[in-house]
């Protein structure tokens, strides 16, 4: 199976607002998230993770309009996604009621949840935040119920007040992979089997050194 995990996508942020340069940030943001679903057919990747912060801010409906658009483009693909701490889900959030391709998934649940993908014998276990910060260590107890072949969890935290984790103690509960956002940072952790993909694109200051995919 070939996946891509991405995270962090922050559309609609404005990085480096005020500069001469920023007025195009904006929309490179989107343009590197097209080139993403370029990739995937290029590679005829199976799956696409994306482990949370889609958004920078509460998402608008014609803004899932287009990223829905966007992962229509996709020629043989399953996207499995999960709402973060920037794009949490709101009691009037449009993640709640809008409708995505039929290969797009979208685990809005608070309770963890799975998406079973029988076509690529793999169940993606996850669940979006609903407030800015979640303080329980959600994943620690989170075992996969071998529904499938393949299992796999989709996450997003890490610190002490989103969702905080021990790696090691992911990693016992028996999942083959574990697809993190949050962290900006690209790293890999626990035998190159739980990783963070960092944010595709810098969107701060402090996002400096490599970004992309897993």
């Amino acid at each position: 199976m070939k996946f891509i995990h991405i995270a962090d996508l922050h559309l609609g942020a404005k990085p480096d607002a005020g500069n001469a340069y920023s007025q195009n940030r904006e929309q490179e943001l989107w343009d590197s998230f097209r080139d993403i679903i370029t990739i995937c057919n290029r590679k005829k990747t199976d799956l696409l993770l994306i482990a949370g912060d889609l958004f920078h801010r509460q998402p608008l409906l014609r803004e899932l309009k287009e990223m829905n658009s966007i992962l229509e483009m996709l020629e043989q693909t399953e996207v499995v996604m999960i709402a973060g701490n920037h794009d949490h889900i709101r009691k009037n959030s449009y993640y709640r009621t809008f409708t995505w391709a039929p290969h797009v998934h979208m685990i809005c649940s608070q309770e963890m949840s799975c998406v079973e993908l029988d076509r690529i014998q793999t169940a993606v276990y996850g669940c979006s935040y609903h407030s800015r910060e979640i303080l329980e260590p959600l994943y620690d107890h989170a075992v996969p119920e071998g529904r499938q072949k393949y299992e796999i969890l989709l996450a997003h935290g890490g610190d002490e007040k989103h969702i905080p984790i021990k790696s090691s103690q992911i990693m016992t509960l028996g999942y083959d992979y574990a697809a993190f956002g949050h962290i900006h940072k690209p790293q890999m952790l626990v035998e190159n089997r739980m990783a963070y993909a960092g944010s595709l694109e810098p969107t701060d200051v402090g996002d400096t050194g490599a970004h992309g995919y897993i």
